[in-house]
């Protein structure tokens, strides 16, 4: 099993969600989020904004976190479709991470491994 976190455009959810539901998925968190990568974000010169009673320059974009755990065999699916789906040929696009799952239990039944998801 593999866990991915995805990061994507807010606007292309519902494009990662219909990949998603094609393999059947059995679920998805959902974390809205700010950040930047190589392209710094986007900054207004001179616009100081204060947050949490510190002043700092805002310079994030809005993002959407998408974890999911899969099935070994529909990892790169996954990730060519979601790819596909996400590209705009733009910066900023977003970025998957991979990580091993050793195991999952569905804590209602008690099942472990793949039959958890």
């Amino acid at each position: 099993m593999k866990e991915l976190n995805i990061f994507i455009r807010p606007e292309k959810l519902e494009d990662v969600k219909a990949v998603l539901d094609k393999i059947h998925c059995g679920g998805m968190t959902l974390s809205t989020c700010m950040g930047c990568g190589t392209q710094k974000g986007v900054s207004d010169e001179g616009s100081v904004n204060e947050i949490k009673g510190y002043k700092t320059t805002i310079n994030l974009l809005p993002k959407v976190k998408v974890e999911v755990v899969v099935n070994d065999k529909d990892v790169e699916t996954v990730i060519s479709n979601i790819c596909e789906v996400c590209a705009t040929d733009h910066v900023g696009d977003g970025k998957i991470f991979i990580k091993d799952v050793e195991d999952a239990v569905r804590i209602r039944t008690g099942e472990r491994g793949v039959k958890a998801l």
